[in-house]
C-alpha cells in the first residue's frame, strides 16, 4: 500500500496534464503543424482532439480491469518478471528519449535568444541536476512545485493572448482549406502525437483517489485542445501564415509583439519562466516515472549512478546533432513515432487487462 501523502486527486491530475504535456502542446508540435497543415492547422487540431476521445474509452477499460492497481505491477503478474522487466527497459529508454528531446529543444531556445555566450554543456548539467532531484523526490513534491509554479505559467499565458488582441487580423484565416483536405489530415499527427502523452497517467492511476472518468478525460483533452489552438491561432493572425511556418519557436515569438502602450515593451523574458518552468515539470515528472519503473526511489545511489547518467549521455548525442537536423528528425519521425508508441502502448495495457480481468472471472467461476 502507498501512504496517503502520496495519493493524488483529479484536480492534481488536470493541473499535471496542463504542465507536462501542455509544454509540448503549446511550443513543440507548432512548427510541423504549421508546415504540414498552414493556416488550416486549426482543424488538424479538432479533427486529432475529435477521435483522440474515442480512444479514451481504451483507457477507461484499462482503469476499471486494472482497479487501478500499479500497471507495473500487474504487468509482471501477467507476463512475469524477465518479460516485464525487459518491456520496462524498453519503455524507460523510450521515456528518456522523450525526456532528452524537451531538454535539446529547451537548452537550443536558451542558447539561441538569451544565454547566447554561454555554453550549452553548463546550461545542460545544471538543468538535469535540478530534473533528477526533482525525479528522486516524491509525487506530491512534483504536485506542489507544479501548482506554484503553474499559476504563473497561465497568468502569463492570459495576458499575453489579451494584449496581443491588438496585433491580431482574423481574415489571415481565410480562405479555409486552400490546397483541399490533405495537408489537415497530414497535419493531425502533430497535436495528437502530444495529446496521446495522457497515458502517462497509467502508470500514476495506484496512487489516484478516486477513479478517473470519461468527464476527467474530457477536460484534460479540452484543455491540451486550447494550449495547442492558442499559439496556434495566435501565431497566424499575427504574423500570417507564410511568416508563421518560417519561425522556429513561434510561440515565444508572440511575446515579442506585446506591448502596453509607447513606453512598455520587451516584455518576452516573461516567456523564459513559462518555459523553463514547463520543462523542468516535464523532464522532472518523466524521469520519475522511469526511476519508478525500476523501484530505484528506494536505492538513491542508483538514480544518480545509472538513471542520471544514462539520460544525460542521451542529452549529450542530441546537443551534437546540428539545428536543422534536429528539427528535420522531431518533426518528420520523432513526433510521429511518439504517437504511435503511445498508442502501441496502450493497446498493449488493454489486452493485458483483458486477459487479468478474464483470469480473474475464470477463479470466481470455479470457486
Amino acid at each position: 500500500m502507498y501512504m496517503k501523502y502520496d495519493s493524488i486527486s483529479v484536480i492534481h491530475f488536470i493541473l499535471l496534464s496542463m504542465t507536462f504535456i501542455g509544454l509540448k502542446n503549446h511550443v513543440t508540435i507548432l512548427p510541423p503543424l504549421l508546415s504540414h497543415a498552414g493556416r488550416d492547422g486549426w482543424a488538424s487540431v479538432l479533427l486529432s482532439t475529435f477521435f483522440l476521445l474515442f480512444w479514451v474509452f481504451l483507457l477507461l477499460y484499462i482503469h476499471k480491469k486494472t482497479n487501478q492497481k500499479e500497471i507495473k505491477q500487474l504487468l509482471g503478474e501477467q507476463i512475469g518478471k524477465v518479460w516485464s522487466t525487459i518491456f520496462h527497459v524498453i519503455l524507460a529508454i523510450f521515456f528518456m528519449l522523450l525526456a532528452a528531446f524537451t531538454m535539446r529543444e529547451t537548452l537550443q531556445w536558451i542558447n539561441a535568444t538569451f544565454l547566447i555566450e554561454t555554453p550549452i554543456l553548463s546550461l545542460l548539467i545544471i538543468y538535469v541536476v535540478l530534473c533528477i532531484m526533482l525525479a528522486s523526490t516524491s509525487l506530491r513534491t512534483i504536485l506542489i512545485t507544479n501548482a506554484i509554479v503553474l499559476f504563473g505559467v497561465v497568468i502569463f499565458g492570459f495576458f499575453v493572448a489579451i494584449v496581443n488582441i491588438q496585433v491580431k487580423d482574423y481574415v489571415l484565416l481565410l480562405p479555409l482549406f486552400e490546397h483541399g483536405f490533405q495537408p489537415v489530415l497530414k497535419g493531425m499527427i502533430y497535436p495528437a502525437s502530444g495529446t496521446i502523452e495522457v497515458v502517462f497517467l497509467l502508470f500514476l492511476q495506484h496512487k489516484m483517489k478516486g477513479r478517473l472518468r470519461f468527464i476527467h478525460y474530457l477536460i484534460i483533452i479540452g484543455i491540451l485542445t486550447i494550449l495547442t489552438l492558442g499559439p496556434l491561432l495566435g501565431a497566424i493572425t499575427e504574423f500570417g501564415p507564410d511568416e508563421a511556418i518560417k519561425q522556429r519557436f513561434p510561440a515565444y515569438e508572440e511575446w515579442g509583439l506585446v506591448s502596453i502602450g509607447r513606453f512598455i515593451e520587451h516584455l518576452d523574458f516573461l516567456s523564459i519562466y513559462q518555459w523553463l518552468t514547463g520543462a523542468f515539470i516535464r523532464v522532472g515528472l518523466i524521469l520519475y516515472i522511469v526511476i519508478h519503473l525500476f523501484d530505484f526511489h528506494r536505492k538513491p545511489k542508483k538514480i544518480w549512478f545509472i538513471i542520471s547518467p544514462a539520460f544525460l549521455i542521451i542529452c549529450l548525442i542530441l546537443l551534437k546533432v546540428e539545428d536543422h537536423t534536429f528539427i528535420k528528425w522531431q518533426g518528420d519521425y520523432f513526433l510521429p513515432m511518439t504517437f504511435v508508441m503511445f498508442f502501441i502502448i496502450s493497446l498493449f495495457y488493454g489486452l493485458v487487462a483483458f486477459i487479468s480481468s478474464r483470469k480473474r472471472r475464470q477463479k470466481r467461476e470455479f470457486k
